[in-house]
């Protein structure tokens, strides 16, 4: 298969987006870490070790998926400069590592949002055993 210089240039826009959507991720994150924080200070219900335990994890993964977004975007780069040059072997190997990075990084996104439901699950457990005690 041959490739020329315009092809890893079309998948610019996508992981610009995949970035920008996993950074909105990230703030949505910092947002309920300082909620927790302020929460956790006034009252040290047990559910909220739970949560951090779990907040922990979401952060390691979420900054996992920036830094395979980031090295997708750099070796899509280097495929370009590659190509430009007329090395064309050397160019679709690292267009080749560029979409594997891609790859890793949208499996390492599905498995944060595994983990999101499952802080969601913890949220709606504690409201259950509020209403049945109540």
């Amino acid at each position: 298969m041959e490739i020329d210089l315009t092809t890893p240039s079309l998948l610019f826009p996508a992981i610009s987006l995949l970035l920008l959507a996993y950074t909105n991720r990230f703030l949505g994150l910092a947002t309920v870490v300082r909620s927790l924080h302020s929460s956790f200070k006034t009252s040290a219900d047990p559910v909220y070790i739970g949560q951090i335990h779990n907040l922990r994890k979401r952060i390691k993964l979420i900054r996992n998926m920036q830094i395979l977004g980031v090295l997708s975007i750099f070796f899509c780069t280097g495929s370009m400069f590659c190509l430009f040059m007329g090395w064309l072997i050397a160019g679709q190997l690292i267009f080749a590592g560029s979409l594997v990075l891609m790859l890793l990084s949208l499996a390492v996104s599905l498995w944060e949002i595994a983990i999101s439901v499952g802080a969601l699950n913890l949220q709606l457990q504690d409201i259950e055993a509020h209403q049945k005690q109540s």
